[in-house]
């Protein structure tokens, strides 16, 4: 039973009833402890920060590129291959952000069932 439910209907009850009911729920503790030495929870670990991928840094945007007369021919082509290299190493960012992504996601839904294993063996 919840422990907030618990509490409004202890409120409710009588106070013979009570002992008897404090009673019988250090009963259960006992037997959840019991229970909680039987299965142990286990916490889970996080990946390792030096796993998490950096992302590739964008070429410099050269300043003629704002100007009213443009760039000159040299420089508008270093920076048009400064862009395409920038794209091909998004592609493997990318697989290796949504891997890290997948660990982390574990991390968490297994964070949530080490906090539920616990809540259990406090019941």
């Amino acid at each position: 039973m919840p422990r907030n439910a618990l509490a409004a209907l202890l409120l409710l009850m009588p106070v013979a009833a009570q002992a008897a009911s404090a009673q019988a729920a250090s009963g259960q503790a006992a037997s959840a402890k019991a229970a909680s030495v039987q299965t142990a929870c286990t916490a889970p670990t996080p990946p390792p920060a030096s796993e998490k991928p950096a992302k590739p840094a964008l070429p410099q945007k050269p300043a003629c590129l704002d100007a009213k007369g443009g760039c000159p021919g040299w420089e508008a082509y270093t920076y048009n291959d400064g862009i395409k290299a920038y794209n091909a190493q998004l592609g493997p960012f990318r697989t290796s952000a949504e891997a890290y992504a997948r660990k982390l996601k574990a991390f968490a839904d297994g964070s949530v069932a080490y906090a539920n294993c616990e809540m259990q063996s406090l019941q």
